[in-house]
């Protein structure tokens, strides 16, 4: 009969030692080392089998409930990560200095342990706990079962989680964590590395939800090892202008979940609160309209936003005119200002042109394209659009009007804020949205003709001519 031999191997990356350690000599992650049997029978050639430490089970009695996410309370971040965080996962947040990450999730704390008899462990890197505390203060998410620990060491880190056992931890921030047994220093390779590795080997040994801050770099990528993103289960990017109060929060990577969920919140001074429908922050509220706006819908992931375009022009004797963008993107307007002049017959060339959006948004999707071009002629027509129009559609550089993706969804977005005239691209789906008035324009001229922003016989502008 074939023996059995003890021996020991790290559940995190199968490397097998001797006798039993506390951390992995190979992959240094924390508490992954079990007690193995080794059958010498059932070894092939060159390679040891292993006795698994528990019997595979037919995949029709895993019990799917144990995976089910959790409310975190606050109800823009459910709607990235899938419906709330999932018992045993770990989560990263990245974004640049000053967004607002600290805040967000000390919020989420807050309610993770107010909505629940259930303990949230903080545990700060970067600031000391009197910090902290003024910040709870301020944001009012102060709780009994809301714990601070303010270390950096990784050992005593999971000291205070054997003596707290919280539900839900987290990290502020990953890279100023040091694991004091592994080379390298505070926010390198090695330790980002080790220190990822020990937190999501904690979370599926112990079913503790992890959050986890993460830097970015000048680029606004995660910093750190490309391997710190397949670690964890869910990357969220946290975006916002820093003169703007509007934060953005999007799914990234997500396991649980849709991958394109985009989560809308405004920062105060008084803390971070949802905003449930964030297309009112993107139009200018006025009582009639005015020359040279146009509003769209944008497709922020899967979440219709309603966007408000401005272009305004001004006559200039440089020779050289101006073209400013903001909020936009600068070669794509470039290219719907020579489609303008060539296609459309408006002429610019000795006007200043200026194109903005409002609220703060960022609208780089080629769907903005027919707006753009409307309010810059209405602008230098100095016609308004008439009321309750929104426009959509991509301009080609012959001055056709092409298709756009999630029609269906956008006009349904307008139609809900009151809008009652649609602009669309020949060949759209005939979908009837409400009372709404779907108008196909196959063409820049088409569309200028129908906001009567054309005239019947427009002359070329002269060449060479003072």
């Amino acid at each position: 009969m074939a023996k059995s031999k003890a021996v020991f191997r790290c559940s995190a990356c199968s490397h097998e030692v001797s006798k039993w350690v506390g951390k992995c000599p190979d992959c240094g992650a924390w508490g992954t080392v079990n007690e193995a049997a080794v059958s010498a029978a059932a070894a092939a050639p060159g390679r040891r089998a292993m006795l698994p430490t528990t019997a595979a089970a037919p995949l029709s009695q895993i019990d799917s409930k144990v995976t089910q996410a959790r409310s975190t309370g606050v109800s823009e971040l459910d709607r990235v990560l899938g419906g709330g965080v999932v018992p045993g996962s770990v989560v990263l947040l990245s974004g640049e200095p000053g967004v607002g990450k600290s805040t967000l999730l000390l919020e989420v704390a807050f309610r993770w342990a107010a909505q629940r008899e259930a303990t949230a462990l903080y545990v700060t890197a970067e600031e000391s706990a009197g910090q902290v505390r003024l910040r709870a203060d301020r944001t009012g998410a102060v709780h009994d079962r809301v714990y601070l620990a303010a270390e950096s060491d990784l050992s005593i880190v999971l000291g205070h989680v054997e003596q707290v056992r919280p539900t839900l931890l987290v990290v502020d921030s990953v890279q100023t964590m040091l694991a004091p047994e592994v080379d390298g220093v505070i926010g390198g390779v090695t330790q980002v590395r080790a220190v990822t590795a020990a937190l999501t080997s904690l979370a599926k040994a112990t079913g503790i939800a992890v959050l986890l801050v993460g830097h970015v770099t000048k680029d606004g990528n995660v910093a750190g090892p490309r391997t710190l993103e397949h670690l964890v289960d869910v990357v969220l990017q946290f975006e916002g202008d820093k003169n703007s109060s509007l934060r953005m929060v999007r799914g990234i990577k997500n396991r649980f979940g849709s991958a394109d969920e985009v989560g809308c919140f405004e920062l105060h001074e008084d803390g971070i609160a949802c905003v449930d429908d964030p297309s009112g922050l993107f139009l200018h509220h006025r009582t009639d309209t005015v020359p040279g706006t146009a509003v769209t819908v944008a497709m922020d992931g899967k979440r219709p936003l309603v966007a408000e375009v401005q272009g305004l022009t001004v006559k200039t004797e440089i020779p050289q005119p101006r073209r400013a963008v903001s909020g936009l993107d600068y070669n794509r307007v470039a290219m719907v200002l020579a489609v303008l002049q060539s296609r459309g017959r408006v002429f610019l060339g000795k006007h200043d042109v200026y194109a903005a959006t409002v609220g703060g948004m960022r609208l780089l999707e080629p769907t903005a394209d027919l707006a753009i071009a409307l309010a810059i002629a209405s602008a230098e027509a100095d016609i308004a659009l008439p009321a309750g129009w929104v426009i959509l559609g991509e301009v080609g550089l012959a001055g056709e009007v092409r298709k756009v993706t999630g029609l269906t969804r956008r006009l349904a977005e307008a139609e809900r804020l009151g809008f009652t005239t649609a602009l669309v691209p020949p060949g759209s789906e005939k979908t009837k949205i409400g009372s709404m008035r779907i108008h196909e324009v196959s063409d820049l001229r088409s569309a200028l003709r129908l906001a009567e922003l054309r005239k019947s016989r427009a002359p070329r502008e002269p060449v060479g001519v003072e």
